[in-house]
């Protein structure tokens, strides 16, 4: 994506930067912004509009069609008009504009795709996966528990010091997105998992220059994503299970299932790190579906009417 134009590039910088520096966004999520504001800026130019003071709904409404015509997809559209809404704000709120154009703007209609998770059988096959005595075995089983346990991101998991967890009152203190703090317990399992690599993993696996991350390498160096990604795939193979299996799919697990098992919501939302209860409340919709099936399997009226 080519600069911006001249005259949108100094909004679409002073409201990248207060993404970054107010807001703790990472670098990323505001390069992600930076591509959808530069693409939208382009299309004003194009059609005439001076700068950011100048925008109408009249010119976005323009450039949504533009955007359907162009078959990005309705998530990509909703992503990119709500760029848009978030630095017209921005705008307001500086008094670089006296209104918000974007306020009567509706985007595309999404259908939310229930998240896949795995059955309690599949999880426990899962779990079991890292089998052996050495340090990368019990590393594999410590990070699979801590992660079903936790319902951490792969990056928080990623990014854990040792001292971010308690194991003696079970829990553990993660920064998530936009740099926010929350503490989640962990269950029996996980705790002596994580004890057992403390005591006979992590230190054959420690160099003259590991920092404190928990888990590491055989380079003593902090664990990636990408490394953590192969592993829990690796151990899905082991297990024997054949849909696809990535970190983020043990999150929805974690939630999925204790919401099954009777978990407050508002308890899970908290859990999970979740700005809104929006966002959580797609795992009673994922529960309901799970209900559906069993019943339409196993209730003897559909059964017979088959």
């Amino acid at each position: 994506m080519p600069p911006a134009p001249p005259a949108f590039a100094d909004e679409i910088d002073g409201y990248l930067s207060y993404l970054e520096l107010e807001r703790g966004l990472s670098r990323n999520t505001a390069q992600s912004y930076e591509s959808d504001l530069k693409q939208v800026a382009h299309f004003l130019k194009k059609h005439g509009v001076a700068n950011w003071k100048k925008v109408t709904a009249k010119h976005l409404t323009a450039w949504l069609h533009w955007l359907s015509d162009q078959d990005f997809s309705a998530s990509s559209q909703a992503r990119k008009l709500s760029a848009v809404r978030m630095l017209c704000r921005h705008l307001v709120r500086e008094r670089i504009r006296e209104d918000d154009p974007t306020g009567l703007l509706s985007g595309p209609k999404i259908r939310r795709k229930l998240p896949q998770t795995l059955s309690t059988g599949e999880m426990q096959k899962l779990l079991a996966g890292p089998v052996g005595a050495d340090a990368y075995a019990i590393r594999d089983r410590a990070m699979l528990e801590l992660v079903y346990s936790s319902g951490l991101r792969a990056s928080e998991i990623c990014g854990l010091t040792l001292q971010q967890v308690d194991l003696d009152h079970g829990f553990v203190r993660v920064f998530g997105k936009g740099s926010k703090e929350r503490v989640v317990p962990l269950g029996d399992k996980a705790r002596d998992a994580v004890q057992a690599y403390l005591g006979s993993g992590r230190p054959r696996l420690v160099k003259p220059k590991t920092g404190s991350e928990l888990f590491i390498t055989e380079r003593g160096k902090a664990m990636s994503r990408k490394t953590l990604w192969v592993m829990v795939k690796s151990a899905a193979q082991r297990a024997g299970i054949e849909k696809p299996v990535k970190p983020h799919l043990l999150r929805h697990s974690f939630a999925t299932h204790l919401l099954g098992g009777g978990a407050d919501l508002r308890a899970i939302q908290e859990m999970l790190g979740h700005a809104s209860i929006g966002t959580t409340q797609i795992y009673t919709a994922v529960e309901s579906s799970r209900l559906l099936e069993q019943h339409a399997k196993h209730h003897p009226r559909n059964k017979m009417s088959k």
